[in-house]
């Protein structure tokens, strides 16, 4: 009888003590909001209500925080609205995403400086001049778990991020992969190692197989919009789409120390019932800016897609500078239709945050032919809109690499590829189209933005429904 009370004992205790020591890590996270701020007030909303269930929850951005709005982007410090917003919903940390180059090293540096979270990116190493306080990983307390996260930002084909190369000087990068791996003594230091990632979901997947020591992948950058996470090779992976249609939650329970259980739902933040009134009050604040709201021309067909708003973007630059082409690289586009009815400043900036400066070059159309398929490389394999032109634009689909690109002018006739010809375009798109041309390229004094402005109020209406200037043909 004492042997049996004995055992009972012994098994109560060890239930006791595995009760006791299993825990669970709860994370909210989003990732490419891209200064969508008039969603911020049910954000905050879905974030109190998760910490009164969850005192300790651990608040993630997986990059890409600006670039999107004018009210944020335009604002007397550049992108200071998100951080504010970011602040008061009490993130932990953010990733550095590719557009967080859009400011200049400075501004960077100074947005940084006025984060209450901290910003990591692992691959990246600035020149100390610039002050700019980005830390490869931190380890956070969530309520006695130790969670170690660590930032990684994604090289395009240059072997930086994707943004203005004349924002990315004196800042060294670094493989991505060769580089997690060198922090694989996170495992051994930490209950929880969780990647935050602007590598774009494809890689996740592919880098998971090699990653056993990481239990989560927070990613961004693709804006793959995922029902709340997925394992891959015993990895949790999240990501959503852009701009806050959700936030996801995702809860790790760990026993003994180890995690024993991993899931993540998707929680709706567009749409959803509920905000932080402190939250809305700032939205409010920051959007009061009647530059934004002034109409500069009539729509009369909406814009579809975003070749239609391309082949505009492309015409403005042509009828604003006499060229006899331009061009505009795909990813330069941030909106992707827009209604019938007024055109705003604002909707000029939407679609197009980056404030580069309209270039102009002579070159042969040999030359052009070279630039173009240099863009499309550079620019994630996307071809650029062009102007005063269209293109036959053959491509291997196997590779996507382009097998041939034929440029016809305005009347239909082959572009002469010994004559030189006028030539305007964004100055990202020039600095991502390398080539050994005589002319480089000279800046006009313009952003781009003011000459869609300007092209507008000379035009009053338009219509570009239906307009296409790229035929691509794959075989």
């Amino acid at each position: 009888m004492k042997k049996i009370f004995a055992l009972s004992l012994l098994l109560f205790v060890a239930l006791t003590l595995s009760a006791q020591e299993r825990r669970e890590l709860h994370i909210l996270s989003i990732n490419d909001p891209h200064a969508a701020i008039e969603q911020f007030p049910r954000l905050g909303y879905v974030a109190d209500s998760l910490r009164t269930l969850y005192p300790d929850l651990l608040i993630l951005s997986a990059g890409d925080n600006r670039s999107g709005d004018p009210i944020n982007d335009m604002f007397e410090i550049p992108a200071y609205p998100m951080v504010v917003l970011m602040n008061q919903v009490g993130f932990h940390a953010t990733c550095v995403g590719n557009h967080e180059f859009d400011s200049n090293q400075d501004g960077l540096a100074r947005l940084i400086g006025l984060s209450t979270f901290s910003t990591l990116c692992a691959n990246m190493e600035p020149d100390p001049k610039w002050k700019m306080h980005v830390k490869p990983y931190q380890v956070f307390d969530c309520g006695g778990i130790s969670v170690g996260v660590l930032g990684i930002t994604a090289l395009g084909s240059m072997g930086t991020p994707e943004s203005h190369p004349a924002r990315l000087t004196d800042i060294k990068f670094f493989d991505p992969m060769e580089t997690i791996q060198k922090y694989k003594f996170l495992r051994e230091k930490c209950d929880v190692v969780l990647l935050l990632s602007h590598l774009g979901y494809t890689t996740d997947v592919r880098f998971s197989a090699d990653l056993p020591w990481v239990d989560i992948i927070v990613g961004g950058h693709s804006h793959t919009q995922l029902n709340g996470g997925e394992i891959h090779n015993g990895i949790l992976i999240t990501q959503n789409a852009k701009s806050l249609p959700f936030a996801t939650h995702s809860t790790l329970v760990l026993a003994d120390g180890k995690v024993v259980e991993k899931k993540a739902e998707r929680i709706a933040v567009k749409g959803a019932s509920g905000e932080n009134k402190t939250l809305a009050e700032l939205v409010r604040y920051f959007s009061e800016n009647p530059a934004f709201k002034r109409v500069l021309a009539v729509a009369e067909t909406p814009f579809e897609n975003k070749e239609e708003l391309g082949c505009m973007v492309c015409e403005a630059y042509v009828a604003e500078t006499g060229a006899d082409f331009s061009y505009q690289n795909s990813g330069g586009v941030r909106i992707e239709d827009h209604p019938a009815g007024d055109i705003t400043m604002g909707d000029v900036m939407k679609m197009d945050p980056f404030q580069n400066d309209l270039v102009e070059l002579h070159v042969t159309g040999k030359e052009l032919t070279e630039m173009l398929i240099a863009c499309y490389d550079n620019d994630k394999q996307r071809f650029p809109y062009v102007g005063g032109m269209t293109c036959d634009i053959v491509t291997d689909p196997a590779t996507m690499k382009i097998k041939k690109l034929t440029l016809y002018d305005k009347t239909g006739k082959k572009v002469n590829l010994k004559k030189t010809y006028h030539v305007v375009g964004n100055s990202y798109s020039v600095a991502v189209s390398p080539t050994n041309r005589a002319d480089q390229g000279q800046s006009l004094g313009i952003t781009t933005p003011d000459v869609v402005k300007n092209y507008l109020e000379h035009q009053g209406r338009i219509s570009f429904q239906g307009r296409r200037c790229l035929n691509i043909i794959k075989k």
